[in-house]
């Protein structure tokens, strides 16, 4: 089957079209024609090698992906499961997993014809919704969703979201917004109209401003902040007494940082391998998306062949929505 892998890490040029071994569908398992596949930061950091010294030894290539959409088109002997051959459907991958061992194993991901997975990672699309569409849906609403639940603030509680017009960042002002909470956010003049439409009630400037925004509309600080912006420890400064930082990375991965204040913060990172294969929650994100609170967004669609460009255009930044390739 043809896939978009690499044999060594580096930067764009590195990705190429090779061919696979098709994978069939096996017990408990259901397998996808995938039609799209969202390039994610997750993406680029496999390919520039951030994981290089926990693969040594692992035999390449190495398949980047973490979001697919497209049609069932092979269930698995024995396999439980309400999906039915031709249903369009969409999940999350995980391209490298943890061994028992303490070392990572290649899995594969999402830029290639064809996947397998068990039932369970598996849901169906949103209903009228284009694959391309789809396929911005799943790792992006599950972290946004892992994130929410890990912060479970009630109802009028306060969340400030930096970062909030990318993707995630979207994902998580309308989401937020949905569940009751007051969203601050933050956003260039460009995107001032997508943030408000996304939910957030109060939209403050972009940039070294940013702490100082929030502080003039609270003060005595928000309950929570979710850096998505990665901006750091700053944003300490706008979150009350026994108020929590949320942050998107972990100090050991790129753009992470250390994350400890002298007040009473609570410091919280979401893994959202910890929802793979999490049939309720990425349901619940069909869901969202149907009743139109996730809008997913599709910046531009590329072919196959196109990866390398699709990395390019990522890292140049200002991408706003998800680059797709499609199959």
């Amino acid at each position: 089957m043809r896939a978009v892998g690499l044999h060594e890490f580096g930067g764009p040029e590195v990705l190429r079209v090779i061919e696979l071994p098709e994978p069939h569908a096996g017990p408990g398992e259901v397998r996808v024609r995938v039609h799209a596949a969202a390039v994610n930061p997750s993406d680029t950091l496999l390919r520039s090698g951030v994981h290089a010294s926990a693969l040594a030894g692992v035999p390449g290539p190495y398949v980047p992906g973490m979001d697919v959409a497209g049609v069932i088109d092979e269930i698995g002997p024995r396999t439980v499961t309400d999906l039915s051959v031709g249903d369009q459907v969409m999940a999350m991958l995980l391209p490298v997993t943890p061994t028992p061992e303490g070392t990572l194993e290649n899995s594969g991901g999402g830029y290639v014809e064809y996947v397998v997975r068990p039932a369970s990672w598996v849901v169906r699309a949103p209903a009228g919704v284009s694959h391309e569409a789809a396929a911005t849906l799943p790792m992006n609403g599950l972290t946004a969703l892992l994130a929410l639940d890990q912060l479970a603030l009630a109802p009028g509680s306060t969340l400030a979201v930096v970062g909030a017009a990318g993707a995630l960042g979207s994902y998580l002002v309308q989401m937020a917004s949905n569940a009751g909470l007051t969203v601050v956010a933050d956003a260039a003049p460009a995107d001032e109209a997508l943030v408000r439409e996304s939910g957030a009630a109060i939209v403050v400037a972009r940039g070294s401003e940013v702490v100082k925004g929030i502080q003039a509309h609270f003060p005595d600080g928000v309950d929570a902040v979710a850096d998505v912006a990665l901006l750091g420890p700053a944003l300490f400064d706008v979150v009350r007494d026994g108020g929590t930082l949320l942050r998107i990375r972990h100090a050991d991965e790129p753009g992470g940082y250390q994350a400890e204040s002298t007040r009473d913060i609570r410091v919280l990172t979401p893994f959202v391998p910890d929802y793979a294969g999490r049939t309720d929650k990425l349901d619940e994100i069909r869901r969202l998306a149907e009743a139109g609170v996730l809008i997913p967004r599709v910046a531009k669609t590329l072919t196959a062949a196109e990866a390398p460009d699709a990395h390019r255009r990522f890292a140049a930044g200002g991408v706003r929505g998800r680059l797709v390739l499609t199959f």
